[in-house]
């Protein structure tokens, strides 16, 4: 086993791990309590630190694998006091600074945000939270499962999933599980799918686990193309429509500027931005992209990476309007 810590203090911007990753953003990560999107938050300090969360992750040449894995790993963090403490059988500090975003400068992302009321509330609410980069198959699989779902639903049918087909890393004792390939989706049957819960979606999901075992597609080949492009490639899998194909282009594949249109953005649309309803998916997508978007150039200062664009960013604007509406709320079906 190894551990290790990151300095809060050295990260631009600060972390908040349960923002993060409780934010309807990733369904890849437990909680060693069993407690995760309960809606219990907390101020982790040294004599009291957060609750550990837990990911399995392939990796390639110690990097988070895109595609096939070398090997798979487990890295556990949790936040105490001024440092993130980590735990892992590899060396975690490049998987968390990857899957956690931990080099994007927060404080510059909230100073090239639109001046508006409540962008600038959301950003007040949800200070630390960080846009995560989970992998392709796995963001996939679980946006897939997210139809009409709340967020505690749709983590728990992951869940289910990882329990029973996805790969498993010992660590000090315990079996952690992690999300399922391909290949071991695949091989589930239909039938086996929908008694874990997954109702109609368990065609979906086995649908495109076979196109990615069969190597017909990838979600991974979306990230090289330009953001319109991915989106639309990304529709090719069974079960992913404009929504869902948004949010693997946020939350894997690194296009900042997507902005999936899920029942929170909708409200925010017509309750703050109304002249951005443009009757159909794409054109209220261009819309609200151009309205959220970031100064490009203090954008560019403060992600690494391509920036470009009115709509710079418009993806990490929605993530915390996304957080503030739904924490503020009782929260509808995603």
């Amino acid at each position: 086993m190894q551990t290790g810590a990151i300095s809060v203090a050295d990260l631009a911007g600060g972390v908040d791990l349960y923002t993060t990753i409780e934010s309807g953003q990733s369904y890849a990560w437990r909680r060693a309590d069993g407690r995760c999107y309960e809606g219990d938050d907390w101020v982790a300090t040294d004599r009291d630190p957060g609750p550990w969360y837990h990911t399995v992750v392939g990796t390639t040449d110690g990097r988070v694998a895109r595609r096939a894995p070398d090997a798979h790993h487990v890295v556990r963090v949790r936040r105490a006091g001024d440092r993130l403490e980590w735990a892992s059988t590899t060396d975690g500090e490049p998987l968390l600074r990857e899957l956690l975003r931990l080099d994007d400068d927060l404080d510059g992302i909230a100073a090239a945000a639109p001046d508006d009321p409540v962008i600038q509330a959301a950003f007040e609410h949800g200070r630390d939270l960080r846009i995560v980069a989970d992998p392709p198959f796995a963001c996939t699989i679980s946006f897939i499962c997210s139809a009409q779902m709340r967020v505690g639903r749709i983590h728990g049918m992951v869940t289910a999933l990882a329990r029973e087909y996805g790969p498993t890393v010992e660590l000090d004792g315990e079996t952690y599980h992690g999300v399922p390939t391909p290949e071991q989706l695949a091989a589930a049957t239909e039938g086996e799918l929908r008694d874990l819960g997954l109702g109609y979606r368990a065609p979906y999901v086995r649908d495109t686990a076979e196109m990615v075992a069969g190597g017909e597609a990838h979600p991974e080949d979306a990230a090289a193309m330009a953001y319109p492009e991915a989106r639309e490639a990304l529709t090719e899998f069974v079960g992913v429509g404009q929504k869902v194909a948004d949010c693997v282009c946020l939350f894997s594949l690194g296009h900042l500027q997507a902005v999936p249109l899920d029942t929170w953005i909708r409200t925010a649309i017509a309750d703050h931005f109304p002249d951005c309803d443009r009757g159909n998916y794409d054109d209220t997508s261009r819309a609200i992209r151009d309205r959220l978007g970031a100064d490009p150039e203090l954008a560019a200062a403060a992600v690494p990476g391509d920036i470009d664009g009115g709509d710079a960013l418009a993806g990490y604007v929605q993530t915390y309007l996304f957080h503030y509406l739904r924490t503020e709320d009782v929260a509808p079906t995603a």
